[in-house]
């Protein structure tokens, strides 16, 4: 998608610059993650001929309606070994949004939105059917592209609608991206698989150093690849 015929040669080029470094930064962790894979399948688990110790591992589950409660207990070099329990969340809790929701209005990027310091200045465009999600618990499909990475997890990221800007250099419209921050710790690369994040969203323009950079934003709970 080209960038609007409105826009002028400076804000054109700011943008470009936006999407190239993105664009390397997610090869960058691309690449970083296959050869953290490849090293983790070579390096050994277990000394070869050291027996094991500790109890096997046990699972009690509650009804599947509810949050699910699962009981494990960890093979140690104690005599005793420490269960552990687990608190995963119920679908039930979070609402299924989807980009079609999301993507469904048209949402003009002029040089007076992008660069406007006034809200006042700045027309409405965003729905109040869309509106209404704002801080509600949400469960989004899309495709993850890594924006920061702490110890081989990402913990900030964008959502998109569809793998275009990662693999095409496609420049999508800003209401087909979510911008996510991991709030319970950093989750698996999935670069070219579909996701489901789970989180709070939040709708409304976002701006840093006065220039327009998004209109979603997630607090993200949960991450799970999608089938």
């Amino acid at each position: 998608m080209r960038l609007p015929d409105s826009m002028s040669p400076l804000t054109r080029e700011i943008m470009g610059y936006e999407l190239v470094r993105v664009l390397f930064f997610s090869l960058f962790v691309s690449l970083t993650c296959q050869l953290t894979e490849v090293f983790a399948e070579t390096k050994p688990t277990q000394p070869v001929g050291s027996a094991i110790r500790g109890q096997p591992i046990r699972r009690a589950t509650q009804s599947a309606s509810s949050n699910v409660t699962v009981q494990v207990t960890l093979a140690t070099n104690s005599p005793s070994a420490v269960p552990v329990v687990a608190q995963s969340l119920a679908t039930a809790e979070f609402s299924i949004l989807s980009f079609d929701q999301l993507a469904s209005f048209p949402y003009e990027v002029s040089d007076a939105t992008l660069t406007s310091t006034n809200a006042a200045n700045v027309p409405d465009q965003i729905p109040a059917t869309i509106k209404a999600f704002n801080r509600k618990s949400i469960a989004l499909k899309g495709f993850m592209l890594p924006l920061k990475v702490e110890k081989g997890l990402v913990t900030e990221m964008l959502i998109m609608r569809d793998q275009s800007m990662c693999c095409y250099g496609k420049v999508p419209k800003i209401n087909e991206w979510v911008s996510v921050k991991m709030t319970r710790g950093g989750v698996k690369p999935v670069m070219d698989l579909p996701v489901t994040l789970k989180g709070t969203l939040e709708v409304g323009e976002t701006r840093e150093n006065g220039y327009l950079t998004g209109i979603y934003r997630m607090e993200g709970v949960t991450m799970e690849e999608t089938k």
